[in-house]
């Protein structure tokens, strides 16, 4: 999946001659923590949240809170914004667009389309895509985490076990590595009509579940 996918579209931009007290306000008010800085529609800086924070003044500053505000009235976007920017495109993989954010320590990228800024990915953003791929938010859903050999064609196995026996698969998830026992873990998530004992079912056939979370049961 690409990050226009994902991305918010419709991103709150300023300029550079900007006031922070602006800026602090913008922030506040649409519960954001991220502006984009523009020139003529092109994206040239960014100013965060924790960039207010660097200029604002220290609790035991000597100013009286009128020199205050007045020196921080006189700050622009221009003088407090990050440049330049690590941005990504439209087409990026939602994965590596992750990556970045972790390799760069960085709580949002613009994304940017010949040179305009045409969204933005936030953390947020990337946490509600994985929950949405895992079905962490599915209620109606078996979760089952199973323990799996290391070797090709033991997932498909597993999966065509459950919709043998009346499963449908909702997510798959699998780390890469094995953990401590040289096995690797299969998370799955599947509707069925009995789920109690289609678990018990791929137990009988040599499965080890380590952990079952069971759809809530609705009562009239």
């Amino acid at each position: 999946m690409y990050v226009d996918r994902i991305m918010t579209r419709e991103v709150l931009q300023v300029t550079e001659t900007t006031r922070v007290p602006q800026l602090a306000a913008l922030m506040r008010d649409r519960h954001i923590r991220h502006l984009p800085v523009a020139r003529d529609g092109q994206l040239v800086g960014l100013v965060t949240h924790h960039d207010l924070e660097r200029v604002s003044p220290s609790p035991v500053t000597t100013l009286s809170v009128g020199e205050a505000n007045y020196l921080l009235g006189k700050l622009t976007a221009a003088q407090v914004m990050q440049t330049p920017v690590v941005t990504c495109a439209p087409d990026t993989l939602v994965e590596e667009a992750a990556r970045l954010l972790r390799q760069e320590k960085i709580g949002c990228l613009p994304v940017v389309e010949n040179g305009r800024l045409v969204g933005i990915l936030t953390h947020e953003d990337v946490l509600d895509f994985f929950l949405d791929i895992t079905g962490c938010l599915m209620e109606d859903t078996t979760r089952i985490a199973v323990h799996l050999p290391d070797t090709i064609g033991q997932l498909g196995r597993l999966l065509s076990t459950i919709n043998d026996a009346g499963g449908y698969i909702a997510t798959v998830v699998s780390p890469l590595h094995p953990d401590q026992t040289g096995l690797r873990i299969a998370v799955v998530r599947y509707r069925a009509g009995t789920p109690r004992a289609l678990n018990q079912h791929l137990r009988d056939l040599g499965y080890d579940l380590l952990t079952e979370t069971l759809p809530p049961v609705i009562t009239a």
